[in-house]
């Protein structure tokens, strides 16, 4: 095995629109930083071995099997990319840590809360880096909003407003998915609301209790074998939430929300100030402060440029603006730099379980009809 942290030996599980996402970032992080070397793509792993050769030619990997443990046993390989859905990340990222690899595994961790328990123990024992795909953190925008709360640059939060919403599910008639199943987790609370919770614990911190309510907008959705499916799960989350810094908060989701394509808004309001930030125009936020003359006081518009790091690695003037995929190839270039020992802004699984609690805590409160504290 490659014991060192550069020219990593990389194996990736998977490759949908998030298998993808990695690929792409595995193969640019080296000429975009220019300060790692060239990761080495060692081998990649599909449901079957005929859609394994395929993908490995298309993504640059030079082996390719149809069974994922044989990926995580290949000794040429340092760290596993897992991008399966949900249900699969515990089994293969338990294997992966146990065979004394690196873990960058996409989020949530898993449906269940034993099985990210059961990851979370597995990380403790094995000594290696598992980062979780949290990679809305990595927006340069988000890291400043992150520095002007802490340097007080709107006087102490008291409130914050978070909402998700998309509408890949918003059409009645589209059939039923696997997305639509209990085995898929609670839905839109689990599928994406971590998200807005990730973005609210990277800025702001840790939530104490919650009070959540969840929806279903459509009874049942047709089944491609024939009939109609009942929907097993919510589409729509709410949470009222207590934040450890004594701040409180409103979390709402919605994946069936007609005209919105990736909208993530942050409100955080403080006793000097507010911040905006929406995820559809992810290279701007607005920023109000309570000083200077009344009649001029108003939001101002920051948008993304070189100076806010690593925005100058990839464009060398302001508002040209970067895309989804340069925020994984930024998490990529943390992760390595977390095996290498370096500091880095990077969610590992530590951080995974609090937001998993706190998930669990607003499914448990909705159940209950009760605040219910996380953790």
């Amino acid at each position: 095995m490659n014991s060192g942290t550069k020219g990593l030996g990389v194996g990736l599980i998977g490759t949908g629109y998030m298998g993808k996402c990695h690929a792409l970032a595995w193969n640019a992080v080296a000429p975009v930083f220019g300060d790692v070397e060239r990761p080495r793509l060692v081998a990649l792993a599909e449901a079957s071995a005929n859609l394994a050769r395929e993908r490995a030619a298309e993504l640059g990997f030079a082996e390719s099997t149809g069974n994922w443990r044989d990926l995580i046993i290949n000794p040429e390989i340092d760290v596993v990319s897992i991008t399966t859905p949900n249900r699969f990340h515990a089994e293969m990222a338990i294997a992966a840590l146990q065979a004394g690899k690196h873990v960058w595994c996409e989020k949530p961790m898993a449906p269940h809360m034993e099985d990210s328990l059961a990851m979370h123990a597995a990380w403790q024992a094995s000594g290696k880096v598992a980062a979780l795909g949290y990679n809305y953190i990595q927006n340069p925008i988000t890291r400043l909003i992150r520095k002007l709360v802490s340097e007080g640059a709107i006087g102490t939060v008291n409130h914050v407003r978070m909402e998700m919403d998309e509408d890949f599910m918003a059409d009645r008639e589209a059939p039923f998915a696997m997305r639509n199943e209990t085995s898929a987790g609670y839905g839109a609370l689990d599928d994406f609301a971590v998200h807005p919770l990730s973005l609210l614990r990277f800025v702001i911190g840790g939530v104490a209790e919650a009070f959540g309510e969840m929806a279903k907008p459509y009874a049942d959705r047709p089944h491609p074998d024939g009939g109609r499916r009942a929907i097993e799960n919510y589409d729509i989350a709410t949470a009222l939430l207590r934040l450890e810094s004594g701040a409180s908060a409103v979390l709402v989701v919605n994946r069936t929300a007609w005209g919105r394509k990736g909208r993530i808004q942050l409100q955080i309001f403080g006793d000097g100030g507010t911040i905006v930030f929406d995820q559809e125009r992810f290279n701007e936020v607005q920023l109000f402060k309570r000083e200077g003359a009344e009649e001029t006081q108003g939001f101002r518009t920051i948008l993304t440029a070189p100076v806010h790091k690593p925005y100058d690695r990839f464009v060398p003037a302001a508002g040209h603006s970067l895309g989804f995929n340069d925020l994984k190839i930024i998490e990529c270039r943390e992760l390595i730099g977390k095996i290498r020992g370096e500091k880095a802004a990077l969610f590992d699984f530590g951080d995974g379980i609090a937001i998993e609690k706190t998930v669990h805590a607003i499914a448990d409160s909705f159940a209950k009809g009760a605040w219910v504290n996380v953790g």
